[in-house]
């Protein structure tokens, strides 16, 4: 009985996963996808030209993209933007759990790929996560992350007696990823997950150099958040903010600030230029469901 159960719910999970490959392989959802890729652009251009107008003195503001699409959603035809934003959104937070889920990169399932996957499945929950505050704008609702709240992690999981170690382990998680992005760009592994054998050679060029230097710049990025959500902890009363805004606003005080913040924020852009040029170049709905 127990033996029949089990390969009663071995079948139903294969016909599940099944379902699931065919839905994922629909054209509409493939260009719901891409779509996102060209709105997670949208938002890096926005953040790195702001980044860039402060490094060089012309005003700007070190911004976090959640902040990148309210700016947005302040210009004229603002709903408007809002409304794309949020369906491309949408589309690059599922895109994420594809990837995590049903591995149409095949990433396998041994440690580094199922590493590779889980950074996937948060990549689907933090652009999922920006829906919300999105959609608050478009409905003239308030809303949005709280002031120096830890990204990813719920103001509310950051208190009590494991508050102070979850928030080291986010702290080690954030440096890690960028640690991750540096490896990425100085290995250009990035490239696995293009359409390298139907782009011609200069689209391969282009791509290499524009993903080296974004994914280059994100490193940094995701590292400086990490080292500044552990300051929290070891410095009694330290309460900036923690996301990208803190990051970027960390490069702009120190030395050298306008070389260091301008570099970064050049690569944020070429990061977003990449990006949206993911929307034509990535391996998405190539493997086909059984």
């Amino acid at each position: 009985m127990t033996h029949t159960t089990s390969r009663s719910t071995h079948k139903a999970g294969e016909s599940a996963m099944s379902t699931a490959k065919r839905n994922a392989a629909r054209p509409w959802v493939q260009w719901l996808e891409r779509f996102g890729f060209l709105i997670r652009g949208a938002i890096y251009i926005v953040i790195g030209l702001l980044a860039l107008e402060l490094a060089i003195g012309a005003g700007g503001a070190a911004t976090s993209p959640t902040g990148a699409i309210a700016l947005m959603g302040r210009q004229p035809a603002g709903k408007l933007f809002l409304a794309v934003i949020a369906v491309g959104l949408a589309g690059y937070a599922l895109w994420g759990f594809v990837r995590a889920i049903l591995d149409p990169l095949g990433r396998g399932t041994d440690t580094k790929g199922l590493i590779d996957r889980a950074g996937f499945l948060f990549s689907g929950i933090s652009y999922a996560a920006l829906l919300v505050p999105t959609v608050l704008a478009l409905l003239n609702k308030p809303g949005g992350s709280a002031q120096g709240s830890i990204p990813g992690l719920p103001a509310t999981l950051t208190t009590g007696p494991t508050g102070k170690w979850l928030v080291i382990a986010f702290g080690l998680f954030w440096i890690g990823a960028g640690v991750g992005q540096l490896v990425t760009a100085y290995t250009a592994h990035f490239l696995r997950d293009l359409k390298t054998s139907t782009m011609s050679a200069q689209e391969v060029k282009t791509a290499t150099w524009l993903g080296k230097s974004g994914y280059a710049a994100r490193g940094i990025v995701f590292a400086l958040i990490g080292l500044i959500i552990l300051q929290t902890v070891f410095a009694v009363g330290a309460k900036q903010a923690q996301g990208f805004d803190g990051a970027l606003a960390a490069l702009a005080h120190a030395p050298h600030s306008e070389i260091l913040l301008g570099a970064v924020a050049m690569g944020l852009i070429l990061f977003g230029v990449y990006s949206a040029l993911c929307a034509k170049w990535n391996k998405i709905g190539t493997r086909r469901p059984a």
